[in-house]
């Protein structure tokens, strides 16, 4: 999952009004941000985010804009406006030139996926360890054998 601190040398108040914003959002499963939780993260109206907003009524998913907030993919022209925190973050840092800006990377909390995958991975682990045994057994010389200092009778 992703949380991101955005910090502004601004004022405490703006600093602290960041960071909840882009903590809140990071402790959803999808880690995407809203509109209105983009708006408290950057401490600006909804106007002006839409404003920021790299969007197009012609283009369903305009190209990438480093002059613009660009948002997540979208399927139909009424899906929510979703935009990932390190795309705030980077918009944050480079347009509207908030001094300081750190992302960081937690794990994800995990899915039914995998879990499925680490079961698979468990089970993958026991068989190749059997498998190991079984070929270590297959490759020992019987003791008797290994006695080549012996005279035979």
């Amino acid at each position: 999952m992703f949380n991101g601190l955005v910090n502004s040398g601004k004022n405490g108040r703006e600093e602290e009004s960041l960071d909840k914003g882009i903590n809140t959002a990071s402790n959803k499963s999808d880690s995407l941000l809203t509109i209105d939780e983009v708006q408290k993260t950057l401490n600006r109206s909804r106007a002006s985010v839409y404003r920021y907003t790299n969007t197009d009524t012609r283009n369903l998913n305009p190209p990438f804009n480093p002059r613009k907030l660009n948002t997540e993919f979208r399927s139909d022209q009424k899906d929510q406006l979703l935009f990932h925190p390190n795309e705030v973050a980077r918009f944050a840092k480079d347009i509207l030139r908030i001094k300081e800006v750190t992302v960081e990377i937690l794990n994800s909390p995990s899915s039914e996926t995998q879990k499925i995958l680490s079961a698979i991975l468990d089970e993958l682990i026991i068989i190749r360890n059997k498998l190991d045994e079984q070929s270590d057994k297959a490759q020992s010389i019987p003791n008797h054998l290994k006695d080549t200092d012996r005279e035979a009778a």
